[in-house]
């Protein structure tokens, strides 16, 4: 299963400048996710992290991850038609295990593969790492909740 990004904005609330999940290459419902985002040195990030040292945000790793978490979560829910789906949006409840192994530049290409490692309920448990040219740049454990809006 191939989403662009415009398929992504049906599912996640987020937009420019802070959508952070660009495609999904591959779902496997109630199982994995893989998906990307490109680095460009055009973000408005870069203006201030750093101007003579560009360096990606851990925490925007994070939040990429925790988008793609959230994309899994709501494609894995068989029974939720579109309608309700869009009167629903995944809150993060916590981010534990974080490590940071590499910098993220410009130019590179972060590649979110996300594993759920157990759901009940409206509640999910996820492992995500990101990678750069499959090189772990950084990893978490996340976990959400679906919610009304």
């Amino acid at each position: 299963m191939i989403m662009d990004v415009t398929e992504i904005q049906k599912i996640i609330p987020h937009r420019y400048p802070f959508l952070l999940v660009d495609r999904i290459t591959d779902i496997v419902k109630n199982e994995t996710l893989i998906g990307y985002k490109n680095v460009s040195i055009s973000e408005n990030i870069f203006q201030g992290h750093f101007p003579d040292h560009p360096i990606y945000p851990g925490v925007m790793i994070l939040e990429g991850m925790a988008q793609a978490g959230g994309i899994l979560a709501f494609k894995s829910m068989d029974d939720m038609t579109e309608a309700e789906a869009a009167n629903k949006v995944v809150y993060f409840m916590s981010i534990d295990k974080a490590k940071f192994r590499a910098p993220v530049k410009p130019g590179d290409r972060l590649e979110y593969r996300i594993r759920v490692i157990k759901q009940k309920g409206s509640i999910w448990v996820l492992k995500g790492e990101a990678y750069v040219d499959d090189k772990l740049v950084s990893e978490a454990e996340l976990k959400a909740m679906i919610v009304d809006k």
